[in-house]
């Protein structure tokens, strides 16, 4: 575009400012230069015209102020906004319009998500939503005292204080919780075996031709009518183990090797000690990795405890480093008598948190449930023993002890 200005020298290309003007369409602004003002400053910016240092006056005198105004006509000035731009603080959008774009966004983030659940807008609340809450809380599932598999030795020396029972309805509470449990029957008279419905006499093999025999181990081990509950039975014969062990290489490891050969195959592992403290029990404290003692609450049942205490102590010493006595389980408790409260007195003041909080009260059912080979959990389900059983394993399971 030429301009119509008169020019006075060589004629100029105007584009580096006439760029800058408003387009001819704008409305007219007092702001706009006049045609002279626009000749003064197209004379004012011939190269062919000395500077002004030269000649100050060889344009006319407003010619600064003339290219000053032309600058702020055309130059934006960067904080006033365009109007023909609107801004999106102030933009007021129709309603409908808004519930249009807030449609359209629900749809795109419904199909960025998939089918999770978009969340729902706060009512009253336009920018904020709310976080979805989760009904329910995982709970963290109860860590187990020791790592399975676990080798529990039951023993007192003295007898009659209820191991073998102790031992048979603690194997069959395991087993009724899913646990697979294998009871070994160390004692000669091999109640633990007759208790859960074996004849010791019509068996082949038992846990004698195991450790004075080499006898394989899996080929001993019998199923019992419990679900996940096995036996390893004893026998008469076991009687004489005591003098025959006596001779043998590694005689005190001998039901440790025994058990180990088979130790993948079950969470738990209960031995019923003879009661004594021969080699039968020194091969049971070799092999376990806890003792769990049963105490009857009578006054006799005190006075064997310090000897198995130290008993317990040289095999840790000697021979298995890592026995503890884990638990101390009071037995034939009859609330009805004073000594009874005064024995699980002294016993709790003496071994303190070891000593389970239930304890097994004197019932006839669990004096009965022998003779017919069951354990108290399927001979009477509901009666107070296999109640207190059930607790005191439960304890066992949560090394509450």
């Amino acid at each position: 575009m030429q301009s119509d200005l008169p020019h006075t020298g060589a004629e100029v290309e105007p584009s580096d400012f006439l760029s800058k003007t408003p387009a001819q369409d704008t409305p007219s602004s007092s702001d706009e230069l006049t045609d002279e003002e626009w000749a003064e400053l197209e004379r004012a910016t011939d190269p062919d015209l000395p500077p002004d240092e030269a000649e100050p006056h060889a344009h006319g005198a407003g010619w600064v102020q003339a290219a000053d105004k032309a600058e702020a006509v055309t130059t934006p000035d960067p904080a006033t906004p365009d109007p023909a731009t609107p801004d999106p603080a102030t933009e007021v959008v129709p309603t409908e319009a808004a519930e249009s774009m807030v449609s359209e966004r629900a749809a795109d983030l419904t199909t960025a998500i998939g089918d999770e659940d978009v969340p729902e807008t706060v009512e009253g609340s336009s920018d904020e939503t709310t976080e979805p809450v989760a009904s329910e809380v995982a709970e963290p599932e109860p860590v187990l005292a020791m790592p399975l598999p676990r080798i529990i030795a039951v023993a007192n020396q003295k007898g009659g204080v209820g191991k073998t029972t102790t031992t048979v309805n603690i194997a069959a509470c395991l087993a009724e919780q899913g646990y697979r449990t294998l009871l070994v029957d160390l004692d000669p008279q091999a109640n633990a075996s007759t208790g859960l419905g074996l004849e010791p006499r019509e068996l082949e093999y038992s846990i004698y031709h195991v450790m004075l025999h080499d006898q394989d181990t899996d080929s001993c081990i019998e199923p019992t009518e419990i679900k996940n509950l096995f036996v390893l039975p004893s026998s008469l014969d076991l009687a004489g183990a005591e003098i025959e062990l006596v001779s043998l290489l590694s005689r005190e490891h001998r039901l440790r090797l025994a058990i180990d050969s088979v130790i993948d195959d079950f969470d738990y592992v209960l031995i019923d000690c003879p009661p004594s403290l021969g080699l039968l029990t020194i091969n049971a404290l070799t092999a376990a990795h806890e003792v769990l003692v049963p105490i009857q609450c009578e006054y006799y049942a005190l006075e064997g405890l310090g000897q198995l205490m130290r008993n317990v102590d040289l095999v840790k010493a000697s021979l298995n480093p890592d026995l503890v006595i884990n638990h101390i389980v009071l037995v034939m408790f009859d609330p009805r008598t004073r000594l009874a409260g005064q024995v699980v007195d002294e016993v709790r003041s003496h071994f303190g948190k070891t000593v389970c909080e239930n304890v097994i009260p004197r019932t006839v059912r669990l004096s009965e449930n022998p003779s017919f080979g069951q354990p108290i959990t399927t001979f009477d389900s509901d009666s107070r023993g296999a109640a207190a059983y059930r607790a005191v394993t439960q304890e066992v399971l949560n090394g509450q002890a």
